[in-house]
Parts: structure tokens; C-alpha cells; sequence
């Protein structure tokens, strides 16, 4: 019976790999969240009665290890994270914050017998890309923003425990994700939200930066077949889609499937933050979920026909 702690298990990937785990009515989940990007209706209720959330700030040592200590967990994801490209620029200082919440993770695993811990990296530690797609081997260290320096320094974090102490480690390098329940600062759920009401939608730049955008049912199939199948031990592996496309591109598409008015509008560029390509090597994600991923039209087209009927209800 695995009892296993995920930590900003009231985010929007998080709560979704909590309830992904939950259906399993062996595994025990202990969610921890600060509730500061999080969400308290987040956390799944389950028929198994197997989700337990405890409001707890991850970077405070005294308020996770008393939970560490109690929990004696067989294995962590570590997804709490400050999020969000605006967020993350406009409070540098607290991103920098998360260094204290991977050395509290990685110090109480080690010392309380953890299995194995799951990191949520990011696409941002490739920083501007000189290859694509974006190899798990190839690291550029070339981004100066302090988010994609932070998921760096975690990642060498979690090679040093493993190399010191024996800590075996699993780094998810999440590229765009996206689906239901994210919250409306994202890119996608920004533009779906403005289209419904048919409401300009704005670029930044050109709008020819492109993306990848990953359904939020991929990223935990595969976080969770990696989990379940023990796979990828002391690796790392991209989890998004390789399916590219231009935001400009994105923002007509979710305009079209909407049947919306709404006129594109184009900003300054962002001064930082805004790299002009991503897509991933998912070779990996692809081989341990041994199905096709969900094609982003199909995405877009279930977020809208759900906003319109949770609208339809509420009228």
C-alpha cells in the first residue's frame, strides 16, 4: 500500500496527478499546497477515501517535516512551484523561494526512507534553444530568468542526492500544458476564455512565437506510467507534445472552434521570458505511454463544449 506525498497538490497539473494516483485505491496521497496559485477545491474527493490535504508552505522547514515524519512516505512528487510567466518576473525573490522547498524535500527524503522522487522541471531550464526538438541530454544553460534557474539548480540537486545518498530521482521537464481547471493567466485558457465572450485576444510581439501545447490527460498518463511501470530511474524525460504551432496560429484555431468574434490585438514583446521556439524530443513520453497523443484541436473543442455547458448550467 504505497503512501505517497505530493506537494502542490492543489495546483492545476498537480491536483490532476493526484486524482491520476487516486484511482489507484491501494495508493495513499498526502496533498500539501500553500494555496497561494493553488486552489482548495482542487484536491480530488475519491470513493476511496484514499486523499488526505494538509495547507502547508513545502519551503518552510517547520511546516513540512513534522509531515515527513509522520507520513513515513514510500515516494514524493515534488510539484509545488511559484508558476506563471507574469507571476514568476514580477516576484523574482519569492521564485527564488523554491530553492528552500527542494533541499527541505530532498533533506527529509533521504533521512525518512523515500523511495524516489518525482520533480516538476520545466521547458524554461532549455532557455532559448540552439536545437530542436529539445533533447533531455542537451542543456544550453542559457536562460537568465530566475524560475528557469531555479528548476535548474533542482535538477542538480536531485542528481547530487542520488550520487551522495542513493536517492533515486525521476526529473519531468513539463512543456505547455493544458485543459480543464487552469487557471485563466495561462495562455490557452486566456484565449479560450476571451473567444467565449468574444473578446479581443492579444499576442504578444508578432505572435509567430511557437509552443507546443500538451493535453493535461498526456502529462499524467505519462507521469504516472513512469510511477506505476518504475521506469526511467535516475532520468529525465520531456513530458509535452511535439506537435508545434505559432500562438498566433493557436489564437485563430480556438476563434474558429469557437465560433467566435473575437479580433486578435498584438502588444509590445515581452521584454523576458518569451522564447521563440519549443518543442520537445518526446520520444520517451511517447514510448511509455504507447499511444497517440491528443491531437490540440480535440483539446480545444472539449474545454469549449465544457465551459459552454457549465455556462448553460449556471443560467
Amino acid at each position: 500500500m504505497p503512501n505517497i506525498l505530493l506537494t502542490g497538490g492543489a495546483g492545476f497539473v498537480g491536483s490532476a496527478m493526484a486524482r491520476r494516483l487516486a484511482e489507484m485505491p491501494s495508493n495513499h496521497i498526502t496533498i500539501v499546497d500553500n494555496l497561494i496559485t493553488g486552489r482548495a477545491d482542487n484536491v480530488p474527493n475519491t470513493p476511496f477515501d484514499n486523499v488526505k490535504f494538509i495547507k502547508c508552505d513545502v519551503n518552510r522547514l517547520d511546516d513540512i517535516s513534522g509531515i515527513f515524519f509522520s507520513g513515513k512516505f514510500d515516494y514524493v512528487f515534488h510539484f509545488a512551484a511559484l508558476v506563471g510567466v507574469q507571476r514568476t518576473l514580477s516576484n523574482p525573490v519569492k521564485v527564488l523561494e523554491d530553492i528552500d522547498g527542494i533541499r527541505n524535500v530532498l533533506n527529509l527524503s533521504k533521512n525518512t526512507g523515500v523511495k524516489r522522487v518525482f520533480y516538476s522541471s520545466s521547458s524554461e531550464v532549455y532557455g532559448e534553444p540552439f536545437e530542436i526538438p529539445q533533447n533531455e541530454k542537451t542543456t544550453p544553460l542559457n536562460s537568465r530568468l530566475p524560475y528557469a534557474i531555479v528548476k535548474n539548480v533542482g535538477e542538480s540537486y536531485l542528481r547530487a542526492y542520488e550520487r551522495e545518498y542513493g536517492l533515486d530521482y525521476t526529473i519531468f521537464r513539463f512543456f505547455n500544458t493544458y485543459g480543464f481547471q487552469q487557471s485563466a493567466d495561462f495562455v490557452m485558457s486566456k484565449f479560450i476564455n476571451s473567444a467565449l465572450k468574444n473578446e479581443p485576444i492579444t499576442l504578444y510581439g508578432d505572435g509567430q512565437q511557437t509552443r507546443t501545447f500538451c493535453n493535461i490527460k498526456d502529462n499524467v498518463d505519462a507521469c504516472f506510467e513512469v510511477y506505476a511501470q518504475n521506469a526511467y530511474i535516475n532520468e529525465v524525460i520531456n513530458i509535452g507534445s511535439d506537435d508545434e504551432i505559432t500562438i498566433k496560429d493557436m489564437a485563430k484555431m480556438i476563434i474558429q472552434i469557437s465560433d467566435s468574434s473575437s479580433e486578435l490585438q498584438h502588444l509590445p514583446p515581452l521584454e523576458e521570458g518569451d522564447m521563440r521556439r519549443r518543442r520537445p524530443d518526446n520520444s520517451k513520453m511517447k514510448e511509455i505511454l504507447n499511444r497517440e497523443l491528443i491531437p490540440i484541436h480535440e483539446g480545444i473543442q472539449e474545454i469549449v463544449d465544457y465551459l459552454r455547458k457549465e455556462e448553460h448550467v449556471r443560467n
